[in-house]
């Protein structure tokens, strides 16, 4: 990594849902929260906690070189809104295949 930057990835117990245009997308108690030097702390998904019927595979990949290259996904009236790393860096494995969206609310305990 860059003199500076880090990255952590550990596995959370927050409740987080994604909704949008009235459906919730995704609802999941087993985020893995990555937290990366000067950006937002960021949750990523397992898959079976995603409505992935719901996702559109998108042509835009974009590359970081601490995670690697990310594919995107649309929603209905929002384009590229969801990625994840098909094949991450070695240093944040753990977010493989997981999904990540930009805007994610998190529930409060009941």
């Amino acid at each position: 990594m860059a003199e500076g930057h880090r990255i952590t990835v550990e596995q959370g117990t927050q409740h987080v849902r994604v909704e949008h245009g009235g459906q919730v997308v995704a609802d999941s108690t087993r985020p893995l929260v990555l937290r990366e030097t000067g950006c937002p702390v960021r949750y990523y998904l397992p898959p079976e906690d995603v409505r992935t019927d719901l996702l559109t595979p998108s042509d835009t990949h974009t590359y970081c070189p601490f995670k690697g290259t990310a594919s995107y996904w649309s929603l209905p009236d929002a384009a590229d809104t969801v990625w994840a790393y098909p094949e991450p860096k070695p240093d944040v494995a753990q977010i493989k295949d997981h999904f990540c969206f930009y805007e994610v609310t998190e529930v409060p305990a009941a």
